[in-house]
């Protein structure tokens, strides 16, 4: 077994307040984050379907401190994640333009597929756009939750949930999409 020195590449499953998420890790940097599932062998064999994810699960330091900002963030607090190192290797160049422009985004900031596409050279592309989101291998550090259809609706998401835990997540950053609130039955005028 390597010294944790010089670890390069693994995977973590983690418990949070919001479920078990999971990472792998390459020498370069996050390669997958599954986000919440109910069971911590659910988000293991997630993981393990990937090629490239590594069995090992001996941590280095950026990978300890990451998972306690994943932690930290399901539990409401506000996280950036755009320091942390991330591995594309094989993604495309639109992709990985879209990717770059998206991780601009800070918590609770909201932006279109549109604007999304413009911002990364790309406009008139909101469908690529939302297929490339669709790809995001590590969705929270590449926030493509953060990415709304034409109108401010929520749009799709391919994480386990869905558009509702797209929308929880938003509302984890203080964001609320959809409707306003009916107003209180109770007053009567």
């Amino acid at each position: 077994m390597k010294p944790t020195s010089e670890i390069t590449a693994g995977h973590a499953v983690l418990e949070t307040v919001i479920g078990f998420m999971g990472i792998a890790w390459s020498e370069k940097g996050l390669i997958r984050l599954c986000l919440p599932e109910r069971s911590r062998e659910a988000v293991e064999r997630r993981l393990l379907r990937h090629p490239g994810v590594s069995t090992s699960t001996d941590q280095p330091r950026w990978v300890v401190e990451l998972i306690a900002s994943i932690k930290a963030y399901a539990a409401g607090e506000d996280v950036d994640f755009s320091d942390v190192p991330v591995d594309l290797d094989g993604v495309d160049d639109f992709r990985l333009a879209i990717y770059h422009a998206a991780r601009k985004l800070g918590f609770g900031e909201t932006t279109t597929y549109g604007e999304l596409a413009k911002r990364a050279g790309h406009a008139g592309l909101p469908r690529e756009t939302g297929a490339a989101l669709g790809a995001n291998p590590v969705p929270l550090v590449i926030p493509c939750h953060r990415i709304l259809a034409a109108g401010g609706k929520i749009g799709g998401f391919s994480a386990p949930g869905g558009s509702t835990t797209k929308e929880k997540m938003l509302a984890m950053e203080g964001v609320r999409v959809g409707p306003p609130p009916a107003a209180q039955a109770s007053f009567g005028f």
